[in-house]
């Protein structure tokens, strides 16, 4: 199952998370990614395991993002080893990078330059803040341009609380599927007119795309929407309660009048239906604290299978909040394809999937991620080195 980018060859220069992120999709779709990295450890993103804590056999952050690449190790501070990733370069489809734009226009591989040597080139930088603007040459993860800087964190901000923290690679992620995504869009412009061009994203506009509803309403309207508390939900059918075990659900009936009947008789309290206080959705915003301490009593009685249940036979939508632990035994995201075997070794070990399939030309991983600088013989030899050639420029330094 060679993928729907099979036979599209991708030169990567990615660090930590969201440049190889971007690869490692276009990877799981067939494409031949051949990942640069530098002498020493190699992309600072194997660190990961051991950031993890101590002394462990995997690193599932790292492979995740990176597997079924390969690793070529190349030291671009010489001239024989930007010579070998220049002619990568020539024979590719794709350059991909979220290296800093400055470093990368220091050594050559900016998109000006590296288009003009490969006019069909698709080139992607994938950035912090952007290829222009006083800051595009700033320091960035996603915590600080997608997390910190976009609104996003501070939209998750209850009143008087302090911002919460997000989860590893959230926001370099989603630039890496935005990534992935432009250059499929370039391969397919190119298609037409055979020419490449540059494709760009960055963390801080995929944070304040993420966040667009409330973005937009301020460049329509002039002023945001409230944050509010889970306590100040003006529709309570759209909220968060908890069941007998402390267990998190969540009610999804954004359509207030179309749920709140079967949420009342689902609570057992079907003479809420027509309470003065509840009848209407303006009745149940100027009441929603009293409704939500009354649900939150009822909801505090039964487990939440039980309560779903309930929910189901009276067509209230719901969700459990779920834990990973619970998320990757979940009958519906194993069934609906979240979880991949990849080859390893003699076995498969089990990952996480990309979230894109394709009925016509499926996709499968072929391997785990690659150690340091594991196929830089391989790739080499695929540019016409012979076994003395890579000798010497191993004993040079300008590969490994």
């Amino acid at each position: 199952m060679p993928g729907p980018l099979d036979g599209v060859r991708v030169v990567e220069l990615g660090v930590w998370v969201a440049g190889p992120a971007a690869g490692g999709i276009l990877a799981d779709w067939g494409a031949d990614v051949v990942k640069i990295e530098p002498p020493g450890v190699g992309d600072p993103g194997r660190l990961f395991g051991a950031m993890l804590g101590g002394d462990l056999p995997f690193n599932p952050p790292f492979e995740l993002d990176n597997r079924g690449k390969r690793s070529i190790v190349i030291d671009l501070a010489t001239d024989d080893g930007r010579a070998v990733a220049l002619e990568l370069v020539d024979g590719a489809d794709v350059f991909l990078t979220n290296v800093r734009l400055g470093g990368l226009e220091r050594i050559g591989f900016d998109g000006a330059s590296l288009t003009a040597r490969n006019p069909r080139l698709v080139y992607c930088a994938l950035t912090g803040f952007g290829l222009v603007g006083p800051d595009r040459d700033r320091a960035a993860y996603d915590i600080g341009a997608f997390w910190a800087r976009s609104g996003l964190a501070h939209l998750l901000t209850q009143p008087g609380g302090t911002p919460p923290f997000q989860r590893g690679g959230m926001g370099d992620h989603g630039a890496g599927m935005a990534a992935a995504a432009g250059i499929c869009a370039a391969l397919v412009s190119r298609a037409t007119t055979g020419t490449g061009q540059v494709v760009s994203t960055s963390l801080l506009r995929h944070g304040a795309y993420t966040i667009g509803f409330d973005i937009n309403t301020v460049l329509r309207l002039g002023v945001g929407i409230g944050v509010a508390t889970r306590r100040q939900m003006g529709n309570p059918a759209i909220n968060s309660y908890q069941d007998r075990d402390g267990r998190w659900f969540w009610l999804i009936g954004l359509e207030g009048d179309r749920h709140w009947p079967g949420l009342a008789r689902a609570a057992g309290h079907p003479e809420w239906i027509d309470d003065e206080r509840f009848a209407t959705a303006l009745d149940r915003r100027r009441n929603c604290g009293e409704l939500i301490d009354l649900l939150d009593a009822v909801f505090a009685t039964e487990t939440r299978e039980e309560w779903g249940r309930r929910l189901d036979a009276h067509d209230v939508w719901w969700a459990p909040v779920q834990t990973p632990d619970e998320v990757i035994v979940d009958p519906q995201f194993v069934a609906g394809g979240g979880i991949v075997d990849v080859p390893d070794g003699d076995g498969t070990a089990a990952m996480v999937a990309t979230p894109v399939d394709f009925g016509g030309t499926p996709w499968a991983p072929t391997a785990m991620s690659p150690d340091l600088g594991q196929h830089t013989d391989e790739i080499l030899s695929e540019l016409g080195r012979d076994d003395a050639t890579i000798a010497a420029l191993r004993a040079s330094g300008a590969v490994a």
